[in-house]
């Protein structure tokens, strides 16, 4: 085979793989977009790499990607991003390749929008383990040789991981249709002002964090039923000011976001908002809030290839 031939040959293995490496690095990253430049650091690295040595590419391209995402976490610039208070996981819509696998509850849950903020208090190592344990199923000996570590650590880490991501985690898999009904009765009753019914539908210690409609530097988090739900129907109830900010009257759809019963506020082919709902035993846990351009770049990508349903509110 010519080199022309092989190069094509290495650069069709690396495609195929593609999907799954951006996985892995977003669940490391928490960002869809640094996910991708991850990647494709991981080609340039595979271009550059004497390939015929590479006994295992699965396995080498696995360690280089997390290797370059823990690199990443590492960066100074980044802890700086993170500990401002200005950083939500980037949604992305149901059905994703980048949100795969999701064969089972670990692997659906350790790409939920909890767990991935929860990762943020992991230390670089733990988030690794973590991930390719639960998300990616391989062995400590598998990990150790990933993360240049001992067996032992890796159980350790993982351990540690589990702990702190169990003890703050809250509910598990929602009945779809039962998910729906408590979003769209949230919905109807935010839109009205009934905030009587929006605190009957939140748990006595439920949370809410928001960047603000995409304008605060900082994110904003309510921390009682009744200040969720006041800034719920602020957020909810139309006005014209609130026209006039996102450009026009976006309609109101339900979606499902990173596993989770979601809102997305659409104009055109635009999603300029996202609201995701956690929910615990009927009622809603925590609500979060996006609306930065910037976080919500994927997701509209996706809309824009998506069937949505009749819209919740056609006209806001």
């Amino acid at each position: 085979m010519d080199s022309a031939a092989t190069d094509r040959s290495d650069t069709s293995r690396f495609e195929a793989g593609r999907n799954r490496l951006a996985s892995l690095a977003y669940r490391l990253l928490g960002s869809a977009a640094d996910a991708e430049d991850a990647v494709q650091d991981a080609f340039l690295h595979w271009q550059a790499a004497d390939r015929q040595r590479i006994k295992v590419p699965d396995a080498w391209l696995t360690k280089v990607v997390t290797n370059l995402c823990l690199d990443r976490l590492r960066s100074a610039q980044v802890r700086r991003e993170r500990t401002v208070g200005a950083w939500l996981p980037e949604p992305l819509l149901d059905g994703d390749p980048m949100l795969g696998p999701a064969d089972t509850f670990e692997q659906r849950e350790s790409v939920s929008l909890a767990v991935l903020t929860l990762m943020e208090r992991l230390s670089p190592h733990e988030r690794a383990v973590y991930v390719l344990r639960e998300a990616f199923s391989y062995s400590h000996a598998e990990i150790a040789e990933i993360l240049d570590i001992t067996e032992s650590a890796s159980q350790q880490h993982l351990h540690r991981a589990r702990r702190r991501i169990t003890a703050t985690r809250r509910g598990g898999e929602v009945d779809p249709a039962s998910a729906r009904r408590i979003v769209e009765e949230f919905l109807a009753a935010a839109s009205s002002g009934r905030t009587e019914r929006l605190v009957a539908l939140l748990t006595d210690d439920a949370t809410a964090i928001s960047d603000g409609a995409g304008l605060s530097e900082k994110l904003l988090r309510y921390d009682t039923p009744q200040r969720v739900a006041a800034v719920a129907r602020a957020g909810f109830k139309p006005t014209p000011a609130k026209r006039r900010l996102v450009g026009g009257t976006p309609a109101f759809h339900y979606a499902v976001v990173n596993g989770t019963p979601a809102i997305l506020s659409v104009l055109g082919d635009q999603v300029v908002g996202s609201v995701t709902f956690d929910i615990t035993n009927g009622r809603i846990a925590t609500v979060r809030g996006i609306a930065a351009p910037a976080r919500l770049v994927r997701l509209t990508e996706a809309w824009r290839q998506h069937e949505p349903d009749t819209p919740l509110i056609a006209q806001w």
